[in-house]
């Protein structure tokens, strides 16, 4: 069963810097590219960046500037460097792996860390 961790959510000022982690474990064969996804109250789930094998990144472009996405292949686990920080950056952040394991390749999730910009 493979599982997807977030961590490293909670209160921080606007300006302010988080980083968050998402740890990846059990049977994994391969990971294909990871990403994060947020979604704030009453809105849709929306890409925030991803990262391929590789280390190619795509950025939304509301957090190109502002946010870095880096992954340590070696622990299976992908970060979110977010700085400036705003009340819009509000929600529960999603990480995504795209995994090969011994059933074959999917989609996971993790259950989401929230973030919350406020003064």
């Amino acid at each position: 069963q493979v599982q997807l961790v977030e961590s490293g959510g909670g209160l921080v000022q606007p300006g302010g810097s988080l980083r968050l982690s998402c740890a990846t474990s059990g049977i994994i064969f391969s990971i294909y590219a990871m990403g994060w996804y947020r979604q704030a109250p009453g809105k849709q789930r929306e890409l925030v960046a991803a990262i391929t094998s590789g280390g190619s990144t795509n950025y939304a472009d509301s957090m190109r500037d502002r946010f870095t996405i880096s992954r340590d292949n070696a622990k299976n686990t992908v970060y979110l460097q977010m700085n400036s920080l705003k009340p819009e950056d509000t929600a529960v952040y999603y990480c995504n792996g795209d995994i090969r394991t011994m059933t074959g390749r999917g989609d996971y999730w993790g259950k989401g860390t929230l973030v919350t910009v406020s003064s």
